[in-house]
């Protein structure tokens, strides 16, 4: 959203922009404030140890109450499938507001999968008035939806704006955290960019997930994984008890924005279960294996750039190494992105300015 909260906040004549943030990930949010320069006007933080869903939605339901009472705005954006989204969805319909879905129309049509964000965007495209639409298929799905094409706009995905303005910004700044990454990677001839959070993988999913990280690492020991673990207790401890001790497994806090942009960019091969890496994977061409068993972004998988692995263990081991044989690397290509140029924003704003 940094994107988009920059270009309305530039524009002080027509729009009066307030940034509202729940900060249920205090230190993954703060890093990316920072490197976008956004400051927050309402900060709920919600952050507390080992929340759950009823606890996150009815704190955040009924914190943004008193920030919409006080701001009464006209317009609410929200982004993509969380659970902020669906319940400041919810809190804005209660309150009178118009609600603008930035990231609208994604699905996989299974609730179960992604849990809970297959949902929460369901419901949030059910209450939102503008739908901002980032791909055809995208748009596609809201129209069989029943949602008035009137209210939806096709956008590209703003995941790639950000991503242009970030490595813009790189170039022009030097940061602490990616000579820290360099150190990490040291001389290392390859190296595979490694992430996992996702709820419906707790468990089994990850018991699966470190079988296949270790025996890569074994089959091919001049080869280094890097993994920034999730600061969530289910993910944490089992990756760190189960590959802390792997001499070419290398894992690290959650990293800063621009860090993670350049881990993206210079990786050998990414393997995650997030959704928004497999656009910005897209973006920068980089292949990825993605550690789920649905995905809302098809179009990635069919420009060949991202396979579906689930969490079989020998799915994710058999991909990694044929990846890894492969000597064309895909950035050397003509690819284009399936989501967008990096206007997207530009595009959210002249709708807004159009209305």
């Amino acid at each position: 959203m940094a994107p988009v909260v920059k270009i309305f906040k530039e524009d002080t004549i027509n729009f009066n922009t307030k940034v509202c943030v729940t900060a249920q990930h205090r230190d993954l949010l703060d890093q990316v404030l920072d490197f976008f320069s956004i400051i927050p006007d309402y900060d709920l933080d919600l952050m507390s140890p080992n929340q759950n869903l009823f606890n996150l939605t009815a704190s955040i339901l009924k914190s943004i109450k008193e920030v919409l009472e006080e701001f009464n705005p006209d317009y609410v954006f929200i982004h993509g499938d969380t659970t902020t989204s669906m319940a400041v969805a919810l809190g804005a319909f209660y309150a009178g507001a118009k609600v603008c879905h930035v990231e609208a129309g994604l699905r996989t049509f299974n609730k179960l999968s992604p849990f809970p964000e297959e949902l929460n965007r369901q419901l949030s495209s059910k209450i939102a008035d503008i739908h901002f639409a980032p791909t055809k298929l995208a748009v596609n799905n809201l129209l069989k939806e029943g949602i008035d094409k009137e209210s939806i706009v096709l956008t590209g995905n703003t995941v790639i704006d950000a991503l242009k303005i970030g490595g813009e910004i790189i170039k022009t700044k030097k940061f602490d955290s990616i000579n820290r990454i360099i150190r990490i990677i040291g001389s290392a001839n390859k190296f595979i960019l490694v992430t996992g959070h996702r709820r419906e993988n707790h468990g089994e999913g990850f018991r699966n997930i470190i079988l296949a990280l270790k025996t890569i690492a074994l089959q091919n020991p001049e080869v280094l994984i890097v993994f920034p673990v999730h600061p969530n207790p289910n993910v944490k401890i089992p990756i760190e008890n189960e590959l802390g001790n792997i001499q070419n497994i290398k894992l690290i806090n959650p990293q800063p924005y621009e860090a993670f942009i350049w881990l993206m960019k210079n990786c050998d091969l990414i393997i995650t279960d997030s959704g928004g890496i497999q656009e910005e994977a897209t973006g920068l061409g980089k292949y990825t294996l993605v550690m789920r068993d649905t995905t809302e972004r098809p179009e990635a998988v069919a420009s060949g750039i991202v396979t579906m692995v689930g969490t079989n263990s020998e799915k994710i081991i058999t991909a990694t190494n044929n990846q890894l044989n492969k000597t064309i690397n895909v950035e050397e290509t003509n690819f284009i992105s399936p989501y967008g140029d990096g206007k997207a924003s530009s595009i959210i704003y002249n709708s807004m300015i159009n209305l």
